[in-house]
């Protein structure tokens, strides 16, 4: 099997990015996640999923909103949810391109998110048992999320 690519091809000395291939998460959770962190700055989104995970603030769900109850806590939005799997996944991308950051020479203080993704990845095959010795198959979800950080001046 072929790895993906990046989406969008920068080349710059002013910025970062890092990709994760095949996260076992759900794709409506990441899609929704990455699309409440574009443009953040680092601190801020780490600051945010870190909340996510500790049930203080939710990811409001405006795509994947069907039969999602209201949170507290939203602007300008009702429906919402607390995804912490993917969350945590996301913040651990995150601290990765921070790290590819801090390598390259740049101040991860001082960066933003340029470009963020999910897409989904393949599905892994199973099968669940059923009755009277049956099964029925059943496919898990993976994604591939791509995060791109750009210094800011």
């Amino acid at each position: 099997m072929s790895r993906a690519n990046y989406s969008i091809d920068i080349k710059s000395d002013k910025t970062a990015r890092a990709i994760s291939y095949e996260a076992n998460i759900s794709p409506r959770h990441a899609i929704e996640i990455c699309r409440e962190l574009k443009t953040m700055l680092v601190s801020e989104a780490k600051e945010y999923l870190n909340d996510v995970i500790a049930l203080k603030r939710p990811i409001p769900f405006k795509r994947h909103n069907k039969n999602v109850g209201h949170r507290r806590g939203l602007y300008k939005w009702d429906a919402g949810r607390y995804p912490q799997k993917a969350a945590s996944e996301i913040l651990r991308l995150l601290n990765n391109v921070e790290s590819n950051a801090e390598y390259k020479g740049l101040d991860p203080d001082n960066m933003h998110i340029l470009y963020i993704s999910a897409r989904r990845g393949r599905a892994i095959d199973g099968f669940f048992a059923r009755a009277m010795g049956r099964t029925t198959p059943k496919q898990g979800e993976t994604v591939t999320i791509e995060i791109i950080l750009e210094e800011v001046h």
